[in-house]
């Protein structure tokens, strides 16, 4: 449990030790609910959908987690490459607190991403239906997190290049995003898109937060909650085996 806490710690306090990197990951999600927030809201509302903003909200949040955590699979090649990860590995701890210490990390990094970007959101107009049910979506955000960031382990485990990752990044993580249905109403959109979204499982992440923060659902929050914990625990799983493998 010492390993655990102490590359949590690192993991976090890595993160605020860099206001630039806070301050840029920041960025997108303002735009996005800034620009498209009010571009888009008369034309959503004249079309019946109501306050876009209230409907963009939670899937700005969900992205800002999203991208917060499949990317902390580059601090693992970056680890490797200065060769800090071969000090850890060669600690008589097992390689499963390693993978679990590192993982909470950047899951606590994503999470508290989210709720910043769910303070900008406040900010610029977005009110939540019901503000009892904020600690169900913080329980959200964390399985999001801890799914997108055990996934980014996986997969940056075997790679040795920095940019591959980040070219593997751009062909998982856009898709992901836009067609998980934060950006428009599933149930308006053409079947195969529906399709899509039901095996896409950020869309769950999404929906999730939708429900709890303005009652918007396509699968129910029951269901949510259940995939993203069978998809969370199948994260862990394979990024444990894969960062097992692991040669430093």
């Amino acid at each position: 449990m010492t390993t655990i806490y102490i590359l949590w710690l690192r993991q976090i306090k890595r993160y605020f030790r860099s206001p630039s990197r806070i301050i840029g990951s920041l960025g997108q999600p303002l735009l996005f609910m800034f620009a498209l927030g009010f571009g888009l809201g008369p034309i959503f509302q004249r079309a019946g959908g109501g306050n876009y903003l209230n409907f963009l909200a939670p899937g700005v949040m969900a992205q800002g987690i999203l991208f917060t955590s499949i990317f902390s699979g580059i601090e693992l090649i970056m680890d490797r490459q200065f060769g800090f990860l071969k000090e850890i590995l060669v600690a008589p701890v097992s390689r499963l607190q390693i993978m679990f210490g590192r993982t909470l990390g950047g899951a606590t990094i994503a999470v508290f991403q989210g709720i910043v970007v769910f303070f900008l959101a406040l900010l610029l107009g977005f009110r939540p239906i019901n503000w009892l049910m904020l600690p169900v979506a913080v329980v959200i955000m964390f399985l999001i997190a801890i799914l997108f960031t055990a996934l980014g382990t996986a997969i940056a485990s075997p790679m040795q290049d920095m940019h591959g990752f980040q070219l593997v990044m751009n062909f998982l993580v856009m898709p992901l995003y836009f067609l998980s249905g934060s950006l428009f109403p599933l149930q308006s959109a053409p079947k195969f898109l529906q399709t899509i979204s039901r095996v896409n499982p950020f869309s769950y992440g999404v929906d999730g937060l939708r429900e709890v923060l303005v009652g918007i659902t396509n699968f129910g929050l029951a269901t949510d909650i259940i995939v993203l914990g069978i998809l969370a625990s199948l994260a862990l799983i394979l990024g444990s085996y894969l960062f097992s493998r692991l040669q430093a």
